[in-house]
């Protein structure tokens, strides 16, 4: 009957951290650290958009990366002066690294200047890569109100 009970609580506890982590899976918010750190043509391997620049680190068996390539590239291709970037994570480890890439897909919003503004790790909704964009590009900042 104990042997019951635990395993009843682990599978409660395991629910409950699965359903948490499809939540924010894939949700663009700002981490503090990301606040200073920037990315150029030198990183990137291509130029920064006019207004903002959709960064996309994958690899080449996720299949979340394929959806969000489609997704970055309908946004990029509806909002003038906005470029998707796609990176191999793997030819990048690096700079997978030095961001603390986790994941793939890993999306980073650029502003014009090319500071990252906003991050998500999991494929993001159209929505949210939208709203992330109007945060960069309203006044440079990312910190601006949607």
């Amino acid at each position: 009957m104990t042997g019951l009970v635990v395993c009843a609580a682990v599978l409660a506890v395991a629910g409950a951290f699965g359903l948490l982590h499809r939540r924010t899976s894939g949700r663009l918010k700002v981490r503090g650290r990301d606040e200073e750190r920037g990315l150029g043509v030198a990183e990137l391997g291509a130029e920064l958009g006019e207004r903002a620049t959709l960064v996309q680190f994958s690899s080449a068996f996720c299949q979340p990366c394929r959806a969000t390539r489609r997704t970055l590239a309908e946004v990029a291709d509806m909002v003038d002066g906005v470029v998707h970037v796609e990176l191999d994570a793997e030819d990048r480890l690096s700079l997978v690294r030095e961001l603390d890439i986790l994941k793939t897909p890993t999306v980073l919003v650029l502003d014009a200047r090319g500071r990252i503004v906003r991050r998500a790790s999991g494929q993001p909704r159209k929505a949210d890569v939208i709203a992330a964009l109007g945060a960069a590009v309203q006044d440079g900042t990312g910190r601006g109100a949607v």
